[in-house]
């Protein structure tokens, strides 16, 4: 009996040996990751030294080899620090950027490793391994956490439901509620939440390479979703296809490699939110040596005005007579490209000859004359079956960029698309807007040609229904637009309050006022930047759209001057020498002083556009005002219900 219990007592003093726990900090201290690695591995994430998430067992399960993470034997840790600076090639927050972190990498017996990064701003993790099998599959990653003591949390939701979840363009929308009061829906990425101690996490990935992208759902926990490998697939249309058979695993890939992060970012405040670039910071660096040709910009934009031109002695439709128009309207007032949307081609599945009313060449060779390039539209899968072919055509013709459109999957074939894609634009010196397409991973820094990205319920929805609203407008930037630049397409010439809002295809409005759309052009990140209405409507309002037209789609410094997400937000953005401030309210008017202290010497004038009189009554009133400014002025701001104002802000002479 006493030898028993004494070897009771020897088991218990032996067991710290091989259960240990390991701590990270931020380099401010102000974020601490506490590791324990027993049975299995988890962690604690730790704010101004309140826990405020607890992971699960994360672990990678493997065909045939076992799971990476189940009693772990740890053979060595190593710490290392960096503080260096990230030079943006096209930037959509900060020219530079800071990168500073801590990091432990505990390397396991059996050839693999998990990184954990500590940053001021935010936490992350991923796997590593270096496995002797040239192959490996994946059968999932086992991945949970909960926010603890959660307040509340903006959740992701489509509006439509789809048989397959996975099958999705994920445009999502977002609803604000009680972090309890989740439903299991799966949903993609990011998520917002706020914890107890009122930090603000949004939960993302990074860095996302030949492997599937995460989707979650909540029940107890928060836990993560992989779309598994197609095996056997049926078209359906044109563009959409039937699943008949996946596989159990959810990626075949080398057995080494690094898999993508595991990231929460987080920070004090809304505002906070809205300065944090880590989704970018910890993606792989630029694969272009040469980063020059790359031209963000403005586009004149066909799809959503349906080219419902008028005034004009031809019949407007898909042809060069219209699309000359564009160029005309584009070079008049600077703006640097026009975009041929769906229609050009001879058919939808044929992307290498146009449909007989549309001569390319001649329209690439009339834009060259008056400055304005030409970015073509194309089906995915047509892309995918001759990429190199379709790819050399159009930079024979002189063609500047792609708009790659319906991919509508996130597995693993569809992500090395996403790369395929972007390797074979660079080689040709042209740019890539990924439409109908999951949220950004870092892509854009590893090709910087990879230009914008939709995957977010945009402008486009008001030709169909009422869910674009002014609140949602003031929730992107927290939630979608956290993962990286978004091809919202603002620039609505139609405005209309709640009540006298209607979906309308060919003629479409927006909801909220005009000067609520102006200030999407400074909050909304999207290096290539459409004017989605119709070059006529600009027309009949040469003041505005001049106006409107001298905004950039890049920013080398960014402030917030205010932020509270899904109710109002206001940012000062710098190029060069100029100050561009906007800022939206959602149903709700908005009245407040802000300080201009970021201005630094000099004078400055300043052109306020805001909402006029009457813009409560009718949206599209607004007033041009203009005064000067400097370091020590205030600038009061009032926007009316679904409102908004810009401004410009230039030295003095």
């Amino acid at each position: 009996m006493k030898k028993s219990i004494l070897f009771a007592l020897m088991l218990l003093l032996i067991k710290p040996v091989f259960a240990k726990d390991y701590e990270l900090s931020s380099p401010a201290g102000n974020n601490q990751i506490k590791i324990s690695c027993d049975k299995s591995i988890s962690f604690v994430v730790l704010n101004q030294g309140s826990p405020i998430l607890t992971t699960q067992q994360i672990a990678l399960t493997l065909k045939d080899l076992g799971i990476l993470g189940q009693d772990p034997k740890v053979a060595k840790e190593i710490r290392t620090k960096a503080s260096t600076s990230i030079r943006v090639d096209v930037p959509v927050k900060f020219k530079t950027i800071t990168d500073e972190y801590n990091q432990l990498e505990l390397v396991f017996k059996g050839n693999y490793s998990i990184i954990f990064r500590a940053y001021n701003n935010g936490v992350a993790y991923r796997f590593v391994t270096s496995l002797k099998n040239d192959k490996v599959f994946v059968n999932n990653e086992n991945f949970a956490f909960q926010v603890n003591d959660a307040q509340n949390a903006i959740w992701p939701f489509e509006g439509s439901k789809h048989a397959n979840l996975f099958l999705s363009h994920f445009e999502y929308s977002f609803k604000p509620q009680k972090y309890t009061a989740i439903d299991s829906a799966q949903v993609g990425l990011p998520t917002y939440f706020t914890a107890k101690n009122g930090a603000k996490i949004v939960f993302t990935e990074s860095d996302l390479f030949d492997y599937p992208n995460l989707f979650i759902k909540k029940k107890d926990n928060i836990t993560g979703v992989f779309p598994h490998v197609i095996l056997e697939q049926q078209k359906v249309g044109d563009r959409s296809i039937k699943i008949l058979k996946e596989a159990d695993y959810i990626a075949e890939t080398n057995g080494t490699r690094n898999y993508p992060w595991r990231l929460w970012m987080i920070n004090d405040n809304d505002a906070g939110l809205l300065t944090n670039t880590l989704v970018y910071q910890l993606a792989t660096p630029s694969k272009i040596k040469d980063a020059s040709w790359i031209k963000p910009g403005k586009v004149a934009w066909d799809w959503w005005n349906d080219n419902n031109i008028y005034g004009v002695d031809f019949k407007s439709g898909i042809n060069t007579e219209t699309y000359k128009y564009y160029i005309d309207f584009a070079s008049k007032y600077g703006l640097e490209y026009i975009m041929l949307d769906e229609g050009w081609t001879k058919t939808t599945q044929d992307i290498l000859h146009s449909n007989p009313n549309i001569d390319i060449p001649e329209l690439v060779a009339y834009g060259k004359k008056k400055n304005v390039s030409v970015l073509l539209w194309v089906l995915w899968n047509p892309l995918n079956e001759k990429m190199d072919e379709v790819l050399d055509l159009y930079k024979n013709w002189g063609v500047k960029g792609i708009k790659v459109d319906f991919m509508a999957r996130a597995e693993q074939y569809m992500v090395n698309f996403y790369t395929r894609t972007a390797e074979a634009c660079a080689k040709r010196n042209l740019m890539v807007d990924f439409h109908g397409a999951y949220k950004p991973t870092g892509l854009h820094r590893t090709y910087p040609n990879v230009i914008s990205y939709e995957g977010v319920h945009g402008l486009e929805n008001n030709k169909w229904e009422a869910t674009v609203t002014p609140e949602h407008d003031a929730l992107l930037p927290f939630t979608r637009m956290m993962a990286g630049p978004m091809d919202y397409t603002p620039g609505a010439m139609r405005n209309a309050i709640k009540s006298n809002f209607n979906a309308v295809y060919s003629q479409p409005m927006s909801m909220g006022t005009r000067a609520h759309q102006t200030a999407l052009y400074v909050l909304f990140e999207s290096p290539l930047q459409m004017l989605a209405d119709n070059p006529s409507n600009y027309q009949q309002d040469e003041k505005y759209t001049r106006y409107l037209a001298q905004f950039p789609s890049i920013w080398e410094d960014t402030k917030v001057l205010y932020a509270d997400a899904g109710k109002a937000v206001v940012l000062a953005r710098k190029l060069g020498n100029k100050w561009y401030l906007g800022g939206i309210t959602n149903w709700n008017t908005f009245a407040q002083d802000f300080k201009l202290d970021f201005l630094g010497k000099g004078k400055f004038n300043l052109e306020l556009l805001e909402d006029g009189m009457n813009a409560n009554k009718m949206a599209e009133d607004y007033r041009i005002t203009q005064k000067q400014v400097d370091a020590t002025s205030v600038l009061p701001v009032k926007m009316a219900q679904g409102g908004g104002f810009a401004a410009v802000l230039t030295p003095s002479n």
